[in-house]
């Protein structure tokens, strides 16, 4: 993933290639690991409505960015890269508020030209506020009802992934390796710890996971680790990736997914290496599989939904590791990680397409187009609604069958 990605094809394949997932001998074979697959006919098995459509200023165009909706407090929040950040109605998408934290003190005038605030790990939402960071190391809290400022803070990285909160602590996880943490109600900063960070690491972090009064997120050199919430002091780590190889590249094991938990389980995947079951209290290994991606991934029931770094779309047993379905037919298509709909998984692609997957099966049952600019991050699913915002800001609520 790079400071700057155009989803076309050409550059798609040579993201892979910087990956490692194709060194071949022959340009055929080349041709064959980073070809893009083509998009083929299905008998559509139901059709996807649109409720409504709104626009989030510019989007974040052509840059790597994890910006995602948000649901709470009976409002949808959204951004922009540039800063804007937006409170929409559920049912109509009509905007409530609007707040643009490139200006926040309100001094640029007419004739200056718009600085961008860089905005991208969020928002998310806690205590009636809306918390986003910045590529400038800015966290903002707004209030949830009106987008006023009520706090800012700074940390020393890039905030590229979501926030985490709980019991009024905010976490912050950076790609400088520092992890931060704020009191959510004032801004005050409670503590902070610095993981170690490799010379040649994705450009993606782990959005940190809070329970039971532990702090988890993986890390830069393959490794996920819990904190006390309360004060930053470190329990656990376990190995997650599985470095390989004679160069840099081809030892990079970034953990840039969210630790998953479910029950007395966190589930972790490495960008090389493994897709891992760990108890949560003691950290111990339970069970490990050869998966690799930078994706967060989803959980229904007692399956596990990932997508890998070529795109493939796979249901794991969560009790056992075994695989119970392959989907194969996206490879190379900049899929997004999944999202539970019903009895479907959801994904998108580079070329802005939902994808609705038989959550027993893996059959794709039907196809729905957002926005040509393309779809980066998973959508969000709440009470049966799907939304999706596509790259250059538009926003859709979805409804299926």
């Amino acid at each position: 993933m790079l400071k700057k990605l155009r989803f076309n094809k050409k550059l798609l394949a040579i993201a892979l290639l910087s990956l490692g997932l194709g060194a071949c001998s022959s340009t055929d074979e080349e041709d064959e690991a980073t070809k893009v697959a083509e998009l083929t006919e299905i008998k559509q098995a139901f059709e996807a409505d649109v409720l409504w459509e709104s626009t989030v200023g510019n989007g974040v165009s052509d840059y790597f960015s994890r910006i995602k909706p948000n649901v709470a407090y009976g409002k949808i929040y959204s951004a922009s890269r540039d800063g804007d950040v937006v409170a929409l109605e559920l049912e109509n998408g009509e905007e409530i508020w609007s707040t643009d934290l490139s200006d926040i003190k309100g001094e640029r005038s007419f004739f200056d030209r718009r600085q961008s605030a860089l905005l991208n790990g969020g928002p998310i939402s806690g205590i009636q506020k809306i918390f986003i960071g910045s590529e400038n190391g800015e966290v903002f809290a707004l209030d949830a009802d009106t987008g006023k400022l009520d706090w800012q803070g700074k940390v020393k990285g890039e905030v590229i992934a979501a926030p985490a909160i709980d019991a009024g602590i905010l976490v912050v996880n950076t790609a400088s390796g520092v992890i931060k943490a704020f009191n959510a109600s004032n801004g005050q900063d409670e503590w902070q710890v610095e993981q170690e960070v490799p010379a040649l690491t994705l450009r993606g972090v782990s959005s940190p996971a809070i329970s039971s009064g532990g702090v988890m997120v993986g890390s830069a050199n393959g490794t996920m680790s819990v904190y006390i919430l309360e004060s930053g002091q470190q329990g656990w780590t376990a190995e997650v990736g599985e470095a390989g190889g004679s160069t840099q590249l081809e030892r990079v094991i970034d953990v840039d997914s969210a630790p998953l938990i479910y029950g007395d389980k966190v589930y972790s995947i490495s960008v090389k290496g493994n897709l891992t079951a760990i108890d949560l209290r003691s950290g111990r290994m339970i069970w490990e599989r050869q998966y690799s991606s930078y994706h967060d991934m989803a959980i229904s029931g007692n399956t596990l939904f990932l997508t890998d770094i070529k795109g493939h779309v796979y249901a794991v047993d969560r009790l056992n590791g075994f695989e119970k379905w392959s989907q194969l037919a996206l490879t190379n298509r900049g899929v997004t990680g999944p999202a539970v709909i019903g009895d479907y998984i959801v994904v998108g692609d580079f070329e802005g397409y939902l994808h609705f997957i038989d959550q027993t099966t893996g059959d794709i049952l039907a196809r729905h187009e957002v926005d040509s600019s393309g779809l980066n991050i998973a959508p969000t699913v709440h009470e049966d609604i799907i939304y999706a915002q596509s790259r250059n800001g538009d926003l859709q609520a979805i409804k299926i069958p």
